[in-house]
């Protein structure tokens, strides 16, 4: 008897908060119906589900328990509704996870006031140490001849490119935010990509939506947590002991990197009052810029090389245009991309093809406001699936085909697409858009200026597919640098 009463009270109780989420729901983009409980599970389940924008359009709503999240599907919907009203929809969801280990601060997941300062003060010094120019164009052309030198010294023996490719791109950030570079060599500077590998990694993993969606798991689970904990620990000690260098190293007349930058703006900051200038802001803030300027663009560069085994006709073109073009011994810089109009757009249909940001880390609307002709309240979680903008059949000739010509008009000449928002858009764009289009330019053709690529010896295919996860990557593979 007293069973039956519970299992009636409990179906009462789900009854009456069903009725609450029908009537939330109303004014909202069409979608699922949403579920009391479980809908923070069924998400998961829906969203690797593409059916979704055939079935409710290109905006639809989803729901993590009784807080409703709207998604956005191909270009049309992403572009307008990250950029009219993009003020409304730039704040950041703070989930359990983003507060744990950014605490709000730095640039990735912050909000408000903090966010404001910290990007704004990150894009103006990443100005000023040269992006887009000179100043930061050497420090990359010194890392593609560091790789270059690493793939001269295997002698066209079969390597996997991973490591030498990571320690490329992440030695620009190093140069731009530390005013050095690391040797490959170095063990403290393997430990610390490591330690990034291992923030990566948890982030593709299941069990980090686990730790979200059911936060009771953390003590029955904690193993994962706790290895995670000492990694985030280990990189903020280096930043720290960099910082700690800089300080003693005292002021000097012209800040040399990101850091001296930043320890200038406290010191201007510091009888400013609500100033966000401070060290616990610093620290995430290099964290982030770490985050953010290595893993993709080191992502990025081993589906451009694994592309190219794939498609050699492609890689015999670029590798024409650079020697007609630029000769074998010339320096890349990145105004040579203006000359070479094949190579340019086959760099832009790498990016676009690989598309290793599938959505944007989750928005949330700041105030109310409407997206897309729908009313959305303050709070609403916003989003968008940039890969869909990357291969909607409206704006792409052929998009699931590796085509260079979706970047050429029929002339020959490069022409930029309206679609290509691989970097995201609306106020929470990719700070360093300008700064990766550098690396991967510069870095490709580098490297097939030099070498032809080709796949080992006795190896016959060419592992297209991905590993899915915060970023889509390549499955490992080896391959052969053989001088031209």
């Amino acid at each position: 008897m007293i069973s039956v009463i519970l299992l009636s009270l409990i179906l009462f109780l789900w009854g009456v908060q069903f009725l609450k989420l029908q009537w939330k729901s109303r004014g909202f983009p069409p979608g699922p119906i949403p579920l009391p409980i479980v809908g923070g599970v069924c998400i998961f389940c829906h969203w690797s589900n593409l059916q979704l924008a055939k079935i409710y359009g290109n905006i639809c709503t989803l729901w993590l328990g009784h807080k409703p999240m709207v998604v956005l599907y191909g270009f049309k919907a992403v572009k307008d509704g990250l950029t009219v009203n993009s003020e409304d929809v730039s704040g950041r969801l703070q989930t359990y996870m983003f507060n744990k280990f950014s605490r709000g601060r730095g640039i990735l997941v912050s909000n408000g006031l903090i966010w404001k300062h910290q990007r704004r003060f990150g894009i103006a010094t990443l100005r000023k140490l040269g992006m887009g120019n000179k100043g930061m164009e050497r420090g990359i052309q010194t890392e593609a001849y560091h790789l270059v030198k690493f793939f001269k010294d295997k002698d066209g023996e079969a390597v996997d490119p991973s490591f030498p490719i990571v320690h490329a791109v992440s030695n620009v950030i190093c140069a731009v935010v530390f005013g050095h570079r690391f040797s490959l060599q170095d063990e403290t500077f393997r430990q610390l990509i490591e330690a990034y590998n291992c923030v990566v990694a948890f982030g593709n993993s299941y069990t980090y939506y686990i730790y979200e969606i059911f936060q009771w798991s953390l003590a029955c689970f904690p193993g994962p947590l706790q290895k995670l904990e000492s990694r985030c620990d280990f990189v903020r000690s280096f930043v720290r002991q960099e910082i700690k260098k800089h300080r003693e190293k005292g002021t000097i007349d012209e800040p040399e990197d990101f850091i001296d930058f930043y320890l200038d703006q406290i010191e201007k900051a510091k009888n400013v009052p609500d100033s966000t200038y401070d060290e616990e802001n610093m620290v995430q803030s290099v964290f982030d810029l770490f985050l953010g300027g290595s893993e993709t663009t080191a992502t990025t560069l081993r589906w451009a090389l694994l592309y190219m085994v794939a498609y050699p006709d492609i890689q015999e073109k670029v590798q024409k245009e650079l020697d007609v073009v630029l000769g074998s011994s010339h320096q890349i810089c990145y105004e040579d991309r203006k000359k070479l109009p094949y190579t340019n757009a086959v760099v832009h249909e790498i990016i676009r093809f690989s598309s290793i940001i599938l959505i944007t880390i989750p928005r949330e609307v700041v105030k109310d406001t409407t997206v897309l002709g729908y009313h959305l309240p303050k709070g609403t979680v916003v989003m968008a699936n940039i890969d869909s903008t990357l291969f909607d059949p409206e704006y792409w000739e052929t998009p699931h085909q590796f085509n260079p010509g979706h970047f050429l008009d029929k002339d020959g000449n490069f022409v930029t697409r309206e679609a290509f928002l691989a970097f995201s858009a609306g106020h929470r764009v990719c700070l360093g858009e300008v700064l990766a289009k550098m690396e991967l330019f510069i870095i490709f053709c580098s490297l097939l200026q030099i070498f032809k690529f080709t796949l080992p010896e006795g190896v016959k295919e060419v592992n297209m597919d991905i590993i899915f996860g915060s970023t889509m990557k390549p499955h490992p593979y080896k391959l052969c640098a053989n001088l031209r």
